[in-house]
């Protein structure tokens, strides 16, 4: 067959997708900027992303997306040096901007990251498996 891959080739994986994303509705007005660095999600982050979809009420984890775009922008969006650019505490001023340009960054975000249709479906709590959903934010 060939042979595997080791635990120590495995964990020297460290190269992560990277794609450029044009957003005019953001653009510096004084340097006429218009392009954001969006980077793949590693397995911790995606987690602590799905986490932030859900809340408990009670016993019982629930969806809550509110944000959920500005949520996983912020996670994504690096810089040259490929550290994130936003902080959680940025979340709500990512969601008051142009919900077309925050989708266009989300879309590719999602995309490198992995998330089906069928993640954001059970992340929104619409498909069925909305217990799952909240399962990792133990």
């Amino acid at each position: 067959m060939g042979s595997y891959l080791g635990k120590d080739a495995i964990l020297r994986a460290s190269a992560l997708r990277t794609e450029e994303v044009k957003v005019p509705e953001w653009a510096d007005p004084e340097t006429g900027a218009d392009v954001v660095l969006v980077r793949e999600l590693r397995g911790r982050e995606r987690d602590e992303w799905e986490a932030s979809l859900a809340v408990q009420r009670g016993k019982q984890m629930v969806p809550d997306v509110a944000n959920m775009r500005a949520k996983l922008v912020a996670r994504c969006v690096v810089n040259s040096d490929l550290e994130p650019v936003f902080t959680q505490q940025d979340v709500s001023a990512l969601g008051e901007l142009s919900a077309a340009a925050l989708d266009r960054v989300f879309e590719v975000a999602s995309r490198l990251s992995g998330l089906s249709e069928a993640d954001l479906e059970a992340a929104q709590g619409n498909s069925g498996t909305g217990q799952d959903a909240g399962s990792s934010s133990i």
